[in-house]
């Protein structure tokens, strides 16, 4: 070997222990970083809240948000709204539908009104069996349709019920109390 040869291959030792000691003494590379986007890994659902909220409609929320979370993004709760009777902390499902109902308008949150009247909106199946024409069945579906559509806001709302016609609607008027 010459000098050049040599000189050539003294350089190239010299560049890899360089390499080498610049590469090991870098700090190792930083751990990737991993972001938790919560429960609802960053999706959201929507919900329909409906009743005593000050802005009605269907909300978008973060998926794993809890009833209370999609009645303050209705605008929050209206000053007749009887937040007692519903459960701030129960987890929502996508598509659901939230009724925030009203405080009764004598305070009592009774099905029974104060002149024996059935109140439908407040009534569960056994209150309205005792309504003239009216069996558990016919009770279980006045409040599935209540769950499902909302409060009855008039008498007539009843017709939406499945076993419900205009002579069964004549027997009610006068038992049922509606807002």
């Amino acid at each position: 070997m010459d000098r050049r040869q040599w000189a050539a291959a003294a350089a190239a030792v010299a560049v890899a222990v360089a390499g080498g000691v610049w590469f090991s003494g870098r700090s190792p590379a930083a751990p990737p970083l991993v972001v938790d986007p919560g429960p609802g890994g960053g999706r959201s659902i929507t919900v329909h809240v409906a009743g005593a909220v000050l802005v009605p409609g269907v909300v978008r929320v973060a998926a794993g948000a809890r009833v209370g979370e999609a009645i303050a993004a209705a605008g929050g709760a209206r000053s007749d709204a009887d937040l007692s009777r519903v459960n701030l902390a129960a987890p929502l499902a996508d598509g659901q539908q939230l009724l925030v109902p009203t405080l009764s308008p004598e305070g009592g949150g009774e099905a029974l009104g104060s002149d024996g009247r059935v109140r439908v909106n407040l009534a569960g199946v056994e209150e309205l069996e005792t309504l003239p024409g009216v069996g558990p069945v016919l009770a279980a579906r006045i409040v599935a349709y209540r769950t499902e559509h909302g409060p009855f806001a008039v008498v007539e709302d009843l017709l939406g019920v499945p076993g419900i016609g205009e002579g069964k609607l004549a027997a009610l008027r006068e038992a049922v109390l509606v807002p």
